[in-house]
């Protein structure tokens, strides 16, 4: 699937239980804009470094998605960023420092300021 709103791949991946945010099963994360997007089905192997090589892997990656992604709407999302990045941590991963290395990365063009919104999440969460 290619993004809706800037034309650019997409990493497609399942929606964990518990997320009240998507209605839909699985959702997908632009490569270039990082919009999120619900979707109907999932690659069961999301390469996360299509994104960015700064993307964690493993257990940390789906949260992290999902968190950058709705950092767009963190008034509207900020319980559920909130306890994406802490299972992010529990995964062994600094969301913060992977905020910073996105917001950094020049092959990404986001449509939220990243920057801006990791100093917005580490406020909310001191």
């Amino acid at each position: 699937m290619d993004c809706p709103d800037c034309g650019a791949a997409t990493v497609t991946f399942a929606v964990p239980d518990g997320l009240d945010e998507f209605d839909e099963p699985a959702a997908a994360l632009c490569t270039r804009c990082l919009a999120l997007h619900s979707v109907q089905e999932s690659d069961p192997n999301p390469d996360f470094t299509a994104v960015s090589d700064a993307f964690p892997t493993g257990a940390a990656a789906v949260p992290m998605a999902l968190a950058v992604g709705l950092l767009d709407s963190l008034v509207l999302h900020r319980e559920t960023v909130e306890m994406l990045l802490e299972r992010v941590e529990q995964a062994g991963t600094d969301p913060l420092l992977v905020i910073d290395r996105l917001a950094n990365d020049p092959t990404l063009d986001p449509k939220t300021d990243l920057a801006t919104r990791r100093r917005q999440v580490a406020q909310l969460r001191d």
